[in-house]
């Protein structure tokens, strides 16, 4: 579903990603770890087009998308989630997800429009709020969410735009041990829908969900395969896991 090849990226200088070739096969999940630095979330922004690589390649579901800016790669069906969450506060659970829904018609600009007049986008938003477990709070405005509510409406917004491949880029950053928990059942429960690429820190998270692991380190493939491969790789265990993981 998503291929790059020799996929580098320099900034002046340095070299944040350096020739990385990763294939990521449909309906798998497959999460990207390394060190602070290693080169992840750049990749990420690459991948889904928030920068310009410098040279090589990326393919998603057989199209060459290396210029297409973010949008159109939204458009195409890959959604991303963000570090730091990324929501509308001012505005409730329902809108924001509903806008999201509304951006893959030909209506997105019709601001005007009562909520009632479309409804195939509040159906998807609804349905996106149902997945992810937020239905009840559809009233509520974003703001008033908890963190980890907030994680989850984020979600629910990228779901709304129809993916078939999701970014998710950290997730559980600044969650509680509690509220890590729920959003790692909800990603679990989405690996079983989508096709996921998942960069985290959080160990128990990524060696639990994941069925291929790619390990990055000063911009480079360090190694990958499987969970169980990973864990005994002592390139890996030396650079990232540590040598009792």
């Amino acid at each position: 579903m998503l291929r790059t090849r020799e996929l580098t990226k320099r900034f002046g200088a340095h070299v944040a990603v350096d020739a990385v070739d990763i294939d990521v096969r449909p309906g798998t999940l497959h999460a990207i770890i390394g060190p602070n630095g290693a080169g992840k979330t750049t990749l990420f922004n690459l991948l889904s087009g928030e920068l310009r690589p410098s040279g090589g390649s990326i393919e998603f579901a057989d199209c060459d998308v290396t210029r297409l800016d973010a949008t159109s790669r939204s458009h195409l069906g890959m959604g991303r989630s963000f570090q730091r969450t990324n929501v509308f506060p001012k505005l409730t659970v329902f809108e924001n997800v509903r806008l999201a829904a509304q951006s893959r018609t030909d209506q997105s600009f019709a601001l005007w429009r009562t909520a009632a007049s479309l409804p195939a986008v509040n159906a998807r938003a609804e349905a996106a709020l149902e997945e992810i477990g937020l239905l009840g709070h559809r009233a509520q405005l974003a703001s008033e969410l908890a963190g980890g509510d907030q994680r989850l409406l984020e979600l629910a917004i990228t779901l709304a735009t129809d993916p078939v491949l999701l970014l998710l880029d950290e997730p559980s950053q600044g969650l509680s041990p509690e509220d890590a928990r729920r959003l790692i059942d909800r990603i679990g429960a989405l690996a079983a829908r989508y096709t996921i690429v998942l960069i985290e820190h959080n160990m128990p998270l990524v060696m639990g969900l994941s069925d291929e692991i790619t390990v990055m380190n000063f911009g480079r493939i360090l190694a990958h395969g499987t969970p169980a491969e990973i864990r005994a790789d002592p390139a890996v265990r030396a650079a990232y896991l540590g040598k009792t993981a």
